[in-house]
């Protein structure tokens, strides 16, 4: 993870740059993904990351695997159907042996023994799917609350959010609420040790999250952005060797986070995440 870190800080580094400033093609709502972005980031520097660092702080370690390999799960159940959406039958077979493995062998998803047995963590996404019908490039959009994402993704994700997998395991108003809640902080807690890095990484901080944002979720989905003298940068040569990084619709299959927009927001990682080592 540290070698990860460094190396997306190297990247957010390359891209920080004068060029940036300008009027970016891939960014034709910024005036609106601006002011979204300065809303999202005071609610996180007064409430979010607080929260999630006494979250870390007061909760013990395997509490908080637990409690990321559950919401994990839930996410292979939406992988499982963006990958029958998509046709791939091996990557939906994976999902529903993942699911079916660590729901009743991993009680209801706290331990990830699927994981431990070697089977794949895809973690599509609805984005991922309707990229592989075609849609792979997108406009970056800012979500109030939620952070960097593209519109093709925010529709994706919208679908789940209307009609969230949680459901069906909690029936009550408080449950899902408080599940809303907990994964919030839990995503949060995921990513405190990066963010707390990228600080003073860069003079304009919208512009450095979106490029890297972009370059990575292009990469994922085999999208295309406009390039310009300083956006010549090979990904393979600044993100670890033994991190997955598929080309085309299936590059998502990199494993949750599973470069940068897993780390940037909307952290996908399976297992125990990496800020648990470092302050445990």
């Amino acid at each position: 993870m540290k070698k990860t870190t460094a190396s997306l800080l190297l990247l957010i580094g390359m891209a920080s740059t004068p060029a940036f400033a300008e009027t970016n093609p891939a960014d034709p709502y910024e005036g609106y993904n601006r002011a979204v972005f300065k809303f999202n980031d005071k609610a996180d520097q007064y409430v979010l990351a607080p929260v999630a660092r006494g979250y870390r702080k007061i909760t013990p370690k395997p509490v908080r695997t637990g409690v990321s390999n559950f919401f994990n799960n839930l996410r292979d159940v939406v992988s499982f159907g963006s990958n029958v959406l998509r046709l791939d039958v091996k990557r939906a077979s994976e999902d529903l042996v993942r699911v079916g493995i660590n729901t009743t062998f991993g009680l209801g998803g706290l331990i990830d023994v699927a994981g431990a047995g070697g089977v794949p963590s895809n973690k599509n996404t609805l984005g991922d799917t309707f990229a592989s019908w075609g849609w792979k490039n997108s406009n970056y959009f800012v979500v109030p609350l939620f952070g960097p994402s593209t519109v093709r993704d925010t529709i994706g994700n919208a679908v789940t959010t209307v009609y969230p997998v949680k459901n069906a395991v909690f029936h009550t108003r408080a449950g899902r609420w408080g599940t809303i809640g907990l994964q919030a902080i839990n995503t949060r807690k995921e990513l405190l040790d990066l963010t707390d890095s990228l600080e003073g990484a860069a003079i304009d901080k919208y512009s450095y999250t979106r490029d890297l944002y972009m370059k990575v979720r292009s990469r994922q989905t085999g999208g295309t952005l406009p390039q310009g003298e300083d956006d010549n940068i090979d990904i393979d040569e600044l993100v670890d060797s033994d991190l997955p990084v598929e080309t085309g619709a299936d590059a998502s299959n990199t494993s949750v986070g599973e470069t940068a927009d897993l780390y940037l927001y909307t952290p996908i990682q399976t297992g125990a995440p990496a800020d648990d080592a470092a302050n445990d």
